[in-house]
């Protein structure tokens, strides 16, 4: 779920909180919209529009290398934000399919892959978004950052696991609430629904 991304591209900044303090701040904002950036094509080509993972993490790997060799604010912060969305897409093929019931297990589409022209199935390491094994990976991340973290970062921190918990708790309900309201949407507002909800409805129907 987008808490545990960005959660997780948090972490991944850390280690500039203790080799290079200076560029601490613009490392823990990249690596928190590197990891909710590739979700942004929700609505429009889901795990595929902004879903790279093998892109990313080629250009993470020498944005990283220059960051190292040449720090500053420019370099750290493009390597962090390509680190960031390299993980959550790398993140994305240890869990579920793309279906709006991901524990139902049936689809083996879980992220693009724009090198091969292929999607990549899950490997349903957490079985689906929102799970309750997501949430624990989500509090394993939060932990080294509300200890390492004070003032804005670790109030973002518990904001996000704030939304873990809820997200977690409604994420059944929500698949159903779906279908009730693509029910009642006019159908000229049909086209701009995705795929996974108009798939589920038919379903439904049959």
């Amino acid at each position: 779920m987008l808490p545990t991304h960005a959660l997780g591209g948090m972490v991944l900044a850390l280690p500039f909180a203790v080799v290079a303090p200076e560029y601490a701040s613009v490392a823990l904002v990249a690596g928190f919209v590197g990891g909710i950036f590739p979700d942004l094509d929700l609505y429009f080509g889901h795990r595929k529009t902004l879903h790279y993972p093998v892109y990313y993490s080629g250009f993470a790997a020498v944005a990283a290398a220059v960051a190292v060799v040449a720090p500053s604010v420019a370099t750290v912060g493009v390597a962090l934000f390509l680190l960031g969305a390299a993980l959550h897409c790398l993140t994305d093929i240890l869990g579920s399919g793309l279906e709006l019931r991901p524990w139902e297990g049936t689809s083996e589409r879980a992220v693009y892959d724009h090198y091969r022209d292929t999607w990549i199935p899950p490997r349903q390491l957490i079985r689906y978004d929102g799970s309750p094994a997501d949430l624990f990976l989500s509090g394993l991340l939060a932990a080294p950052l509300l200890y390492a973290l004070e003032g804005p970062f670790q109030w973002t921190v518990i904001a996000a696991v704030a939304v873990a918990v809820v997200y977690t708790a409604l994420r059944r309900v929500l698949a159903d609430l779906a279908v009730v309201v693509v029910r009642v949407l006019p159908p000229t507002v049909r086209p701009y629904v995705p795929e996974r909800y108009l798939e589920d409805l038919e379903s439904t129907r049959a």
